[in-house]
């Protein structure tokens, strides 16, 4: 390699030179052998009389870099007898080649023909160095009319006609929408063009289609180029191709080019990435087994369906709790409805308030459930619709959503939500962005807090964890099990009975639902916050009604023209919303201490025989202070002190008298939780409720949708 006399011969004789260099190549090619054998029809001895050769692109290594005086003196020789083009590749590159000689037998040029046109489905192209081209696939490189002074011919222009096909490897008008040629490995993207390499590295970290931060080298032999840069700007690319240039030996106008083209790739290659991960990843659908639905459809159909549900998250190992598993499940079922039922269990640190969450949660299709353990002040903004839209969005710690609070509110309460940004647009100015994020979601919270933000509360259901100790009993019986030898058989069954579950709300469709005795429903309304614990209500209601379609008649109706399906709520309905409400919405006698519990019964006999005497309504009777004293006789110290106790706790209202005199007072209490179970205070006895007179066969044009 080097050789002195072989490079000085290059520079004195060089066509004679690497023809012969060529020649030698020749045997130790066998795909050239084979396309002289079937293409020109020649023998492998007759091709080496005939002094043809390969030119099997070994010729640079023979030959000093750029960085050398004498490399330097011999590549640009051989650039001016055009056996080398100005970008320092060789012209005849990959083709075998053969000797053009004059009518004297002098050499005068070379031929020059392409071994892979045939598998490429070109025609055969024959290059020429030192002949005038005819018209037809060849093209000529050399000189204007055969001469037998060989210098002469060596150092005529290079000439390539317009017709000839560019080959595969060589710099062409860069195609925007074919990124082909760009291959994949070890985590890189590759792209070569003639003896020049580029690797490009850190592609994926680019989110937007206004930046293409990347880290890139380029390589030519064993000359390296490394930089980090912006391919977007044309400040970083001008450097990159200046110092690039100058590394490699290369002519700065063909770094360019070939950064131009890469430069499109990339861009055709990014957005088809970033489009994949815009898409919305849809879970692949699940499709039930007759056994499967048959199974499904004997739970939705059980005429004891709640305590159904009970009974199997007991058995799946979550102990006691029955309402608040009952109050769980319903609220992730009412995903489906247009205002889910929110979700904030609370308790003090270990005591069972995630294991709760995760039973519920377990029971449902997991399609359907997006956990996550934190989330940041905009990532609600940047979510896909239909990642959250009527699915559960489920997150452990309500630390881990603190600078997201805002965003769930609205979220919880308007079903969706629209942020306005700045960002660059596709000119690349600055521009406002809008992102909307369409729900419905329902929300499930867990917390140890004991003053949980009011307004959170207000549009959830809070269920408190039992920590009392009989239940701690009961939670460490069932630990003690699990290392039992029965415990894995439990577990099989437990499997089970949640795939059950899951595919009973797979089969769950969205029907609307209908309340004909709304209007007969009462509520307390001494505080605004009941306008949202009044929508609660109604939705556990619907919820109910809705989890109970397989049981239900199912009526026709068609609105605007459009043939819909809807269920009526029943009594049945109500009275379960009645109980879960009161435990839920509700307090306890309990809280009160003996005296002040005895003036609330007392207080209650007291209604009760006035409104019968003058023939009002409860919620209309009005007494003072001392029409008590005057019906219990008791001191107006004891009166005073546990009357205000009880306003305190919201079971007495007080009414401001006229011209603002004197105080008077309404009892919001009407007997319940005397047995010492938990109560709201205000609803209807169902037993009370009338059949409505008609049963609507049709949706009024107002009527209210709350399923999708």
């Amino acid at each position: 390699m080097n050789d002195p006399h072989f490079l000085q011969q290059l520079l004195d004789a060089p066509l004679q030179t690497v023809a012969t260099y060529y020649a030698n190549c020749l045997a130790g090619n066998r795909r050239a052998i084979e396309f002289i054998v079937e293409h020109r029809k020649l023998t492998p001895e007759q091709a080496a009389s005939q002094n043809l050769g390969f030119a099997d692109r070994t010729l640079g290594k023979q030959i000093p870099s750029r960085r050398v005086n004498l490399g330097r003196k011999v590549r640009d020789r051989l650039v001016e007898c055009g056996l080398y083009k100005p970008n320092g590749r060789e012209t005849l590159r990959g083709r075998v080649t053969e000797p053009v000689l004059d009518d004297e037998g002098n050499l005068i040029g070379l031929r020059g023909y392409k071994i892979d046109a045939a598998a490429e489905g070109e025609s055969v192209i024959e290059c020429g160095i030192g002949f005038q081209p005819v018209k037809t696939d060849v093209c000529g490189i050399g000189f204007q009319s055969v001469k037998t002074d060989e210098p002469a011919a060596e150092s005529a222009a290079v000439q390539e006609p317009s017709e000839t096909p560019a080959e595969p490897n060589e710099p062409t008008e860069p195609h925007v929408n074919d990124s082909s040629d760009l291959t994949i490995a070890d985590d890189s993207l590759h792209f070569t063009r003639d003896d020049r390499h580029y690797r490009v590295r850190g592609l994926e970290k680019n989110r937007s289609a206004c930046t293409l931060k990347v880290n890139l080298m380029v390589s030519r032999d064993s000359l390296v180029h490394l930089d980090s840069l912006d391919l977007v700007k044309a400040r970083s690319r001008a450097s990159f191709i200046k110092a690039a240039a100058t590394e490699l030996y290369v002519d700065a106008g063909i770094i360019k080019k070939d950064i131009g083209q890469l430069l499109l790739k990339l861009e055709t290659h990014q957005a088809q990435r970033i489009a994949e991960l815009k898409a919305p990843q849809k879970p692949a659908a699940v499709t039930l087994s007759d056994e499967d639905r048959a199974a499904a459809l004997e739970l939705l159909r059980a005429p004891n369906l709640l305590e159904r549900i009970v009974t199997d998250m007991d058995a799946c190992g979550i102990v006691g709790e029955s309402t608040n598993k009952l109050a769980g499940y319903l609220a992730a079922t009412s995903r489906k409805l247009a205002k889910p039922l929110a979700v904030v269990i609370q308790s003090s640190s270990s005591a069972g308030k995630t294991s709760l969450m995760d039973a519920v949660l377990s029971m449902m299709p997991s399609e359907d459930v997006q956990r996550f353990s934190g989330m940041t002040g905009q990532s609600l903004f940047y979510l896909n619709s239909d990642q959250i839209r009527h699915k559960i969005l489920a997150i452990a710690e309500d630390e881990g959503i603190q600078q997201a609070t805002y965003a769930l509110k609205l979220l919880q309460s308007e079903g969706q939500l629209r942020h306005a940004t700045v960002g660059r647009g596709e000119n690349g100015r600055s521009q406002t962005q809008e992102h909307h994020v369409q729900g419905p979601v329902q929300i499930f919270l867990t917390t140890t807090a004991m003053d949980i933000d009011e307004e959170l509360v207000n549009r959830c259901f809070v269920l408190s964890v039992d920590e009392t100790k009989n239940q701690t009993n009961a939670i460490q019986l069932k630990q003690r099990e699990t290392f039992t030898n029965e415990f894995t058989h439990a577990m099989s069954f437990a499997d089970s009975l949640r795939t059950l579950h899951q595919n009973a709300q797979r089969l769950l469709r969205p029907l609307d639902v209908f309340n004909p005795y709304a209007p007969q429903l009462t509520f307390p309304d001494h505080k605004t916050r009941m306008r949202r614990d009044h929508i609660k209500y109604l939705t556990l209601i619907h919820t109910i009604t809705f989890l109970h379609q397989h049981q239900r008649t199912i009526h026709q109706a068609t609105h605007a023209g459009k043939a819909d399906e809807y269920i009526n709520v029943e009594p049945c309905d109500i009275a379960v919303a009645n109980g879960l409400a009161g435990e839920v919405l509700g307090r306890s006698l309990d809280e009160l201490s003996p005296q002040t519990r005895a003036l609330l019964g007392k207080l209650h006999e007291h209604v009760d025989v006035e409104t019968q005497v003058q023939g009002v309504p409860r919620n209309a009777y009005r007494f003072t202070r001392r029409d008590v004293r005057e019906s219990i006789h008791w001191s107006d110290s004891q009166i005073r002190k546990h009357l205000s106790r009880l306003v305190e706790l919201e079971y007495v209202l007080v009414h401001r008298g006229r011209n603002g005199q004197r105080y008077v007072y309404e009892l919001l209490y009407s007997g319940e939780g005397q047995e010492g179970q938990p109560f709201l205070m205000g609803l209807i006895d169902p037993a009370k409720l009338k059949s409505p007179a008609s049963m609507t066969q049709t949706l009024p044009p107002s009527a209210p949708t709350l399923t999708p």
